[in-house]
């Protein structure tokens, strides 16, 4: 084996990816069902795994694959995907002590009981879109430190009107035409990470009421606002789930606009443009990308 005094292992991070499981929970005639994909990475005294080539220290990672599935099968906040996530990094600093972070990220997957003959089915689902919830929980024995990120991603929304964009700056480049009417669409893609980093505090945050009114404020902030820009909607969003929730600390948001053009007509002598634009057509790419992060005056440092 080589040996270069050079070098050193500035970092070191493993475990396992992609553990996809399904809980099922039963109540009487009823079931309940969460479908996760799950990631937990281990770090800690684990560097002459590394530089020497020494197993002892690997919590392999099968044992991590193992260790969601037990957690899956004993708790019964799988739904409430950071609190589960928290119950698996607590399982793996309790269980292994030259471990000192364990992290977990998190994606739930969409499933929505079916309604059948007017009435909720007991054990019946549909996939009634792409969008997904996430979580990641970074967990640090030092200090018992958590830190926690909470998402929606993939929440595919669009408007027909009440959106514009004109008064940019302008120069030589510039052939954008201003327009006071046209098609909004994007893929949301929001972040908040929380105020507390103490386990005993976030243990009994209302993560999903957070989730439910994080994706209420970003579709009724959508389809309402009068929107001047992406950017003005964004933060207008921002600002309300700050106001709404006391214990999120920062909000951010990815928006890629998603182009719809009218079609050129004119060719054929009819009017497709302004007011009488009818037809269009999606654009895939090139698309704007629109990100910021707002945060709490009284959290800056």
């Amino acid at each position: 084996m080589s040996n270069n005094s050079n070098v050193y292992l500035k970092h070191a991070r493993y475990g396992k990816d992609l553990v996809r499981l399904m809980r099922v929970y039963k109540e009487g005639n009823v079931q309940h069902c969460t479908e996760l994909t799950v990631r937990l990475l281990l770090e800690g005294d684990i560097e002459t795994s590394y530089t020497r080539a020494d197993n002892s220290v690997v919590v392999t990672t099968d044992t991590c694959k193992n260790t969601v599935n037990i957690c899956a099968k004993r708790s019964q906040n799988v739904d409430n995907i950071e609190v589960f996530g928290q119950e698996i990094t607590q399982h793996v600093l309790k269980q292994y002590a030259h471990i000192s972070g364990a992290f977990v990220d998190i994606i739930k997957h969409k499933w929505t009981r079916l309604i059948v003959d007017g009435q909720p089915h007991p054990h019946s689902f549909v996939r009634d879109g792409e969008d997904i919830q996430t979580a990641s929980i970074q967990h640090y024995r030092a200090g018992d430190q958590i830190h926690i990120t909470s998402g929606l991603d993939k929440l595919l929304v669009l408007k027909t009107t009440g959106s514009a964009f004109h008064g940019f700056y302008t120069d030589e480049y510039t052939t954008l035409v201003p327009t006071w009417d046209r098609i909004f669409s994007t893929v949301v893609d929001a972040k908040w990470t929380f105020v507390s980093k103490a386990g005993s505090t976030l243990r009994n945050v209302d993560f999903k009421a957070i989730h439910a009114g994080v994706k209420q404020i970003t579709c009724d902030t959508f389809a309402k606002d009068d929107s001047a820009s992406v950017q003005a909607t964004l933060y207008l969003m921002q600002q309300q789930i700050l106001a709404k929730f006391p214990a999120v600390a920062e909000v951010s948001y990815a928006l890629p606009n998603k182009h719809y053009v009218g079609v050129d007509m004119s060719k054929f002598n009819i009017d497709n443009t302004g007011a009488n634009t009818a037809v269009y057509h999606p654009m895939a790419d090139p698309s704007g990308l629109i990100t910021a992060t707002a945060g709490r005056k009284d959290a800056k440092l």
